[in-house]
């Protein structure tokens, strides 16, 4: 199993820290803050980095980690040549050894042309980068809305049990969009309550659960019934196209 440390960087990013219990292995996916994270180690090893996209908001860190633990970089084969000191390219369906642990790589373009996520089955973990946020989903800077679709349909299909390790704190501002789109529902009422609690606290509200998302987060929510209607569009709108619709609003929002 892994045990996830959340490390807060710069203004709203998440970098994790990850150790394998049973063989110690240590890895760290989008390393915003190389020195935030040295300091987490606290002299620990570092045998691996998980690189998501080429933001430099996720890579920043990747040249310092190296050169000071000797780690392994791991990250997109599609966008290999953007992602500093890469060692070992992946893609679609290839595995990633984490100690004991095993990380399944998926390639979802969308935000990026590239961006791949990590999805450890056995300790119900998914490090999606900046693909699929608590009540949100990326900005489609590289992609179309077809892929960022797809993209977020095969995340919607893991079990509703999956923590999100998404990297970004944007929930609170997701949530007033979610609430906009939708209002008066009551698991978004419901939810939104927690996220306002825990942000009133200091707390994060990362990572989520996919079963939670399933049921509140508008763009997961593309192919319900009645959501095309909602948003003026034909009833019989393509799920494609309602996304394409709801990620205009939230850019413009």
């Amino acid at each position: 199993m892994l045990q996830i440390t959340l490390l807060p960087a710069r203004s709203d990013n998440y970098i994790f820290l990850g150790l394998d219990t049973a063989t110690g292995f240590r890895f760290v996916v989008d390393p915003a803050d190389a020195a935030l994270v040295l300091g987490a180690l606290q002299g620990g090893t570092l045998d691996a980095i998980l690189n998501t996209h080429h933001h430099d908001d996720h890579v920043s860190g990747n040249l310092a980690l190296k050169a000071a633990t000797g780690c392994t970089i791991i990250g997109p084969a599609a966008d290999r040549d953007r992602i500093p000191g890469i060692d070992r390219a992946v893609a679609e369906g290839e595995t990633v050894a984490l100690g004991a642990s095993v990380a399944v790589v998926m390639d979802v373009p969308g935000h990026t042309r590239g961006h791949i996520a990590y999805y450890c089955a056995e300790s119900a973990a998914l490090f999606c980068g900046d693909t699929l946020f608590a009540l949100g989903c990326g900005r489609l800077f590289e992609g179309t809305p077809a892929q960022m679709w797809a993209a977020l349909k095969r995340f919607r299909a893991l079990p509703a049990e999956t923590r999100i390790y998404c990297a970004h704190e944007y929930t609170e501002s997701n949530l007033r969009f979610a609430e906009h789109l939708l209002p008066g529902d009551a698991a978004l009422t419901a939810y939104g309550a927690e996220i306002r609690a825990k942000r009133a606290q200091g707390l994060p509200t990362v990572p989520p659960l996919m079963g939670q998302e399933a049921r509140t987060n508008p763009f997961l929510l593309a192919d319900a019934p009645g959501m095309a209607a909602r948003l003026g569009l034909a009833a019989n709108a393509e799920p494609v196209a309602v996304f394409a619709e709801i990620r205009g609003r939230k850019d413009r929002f």
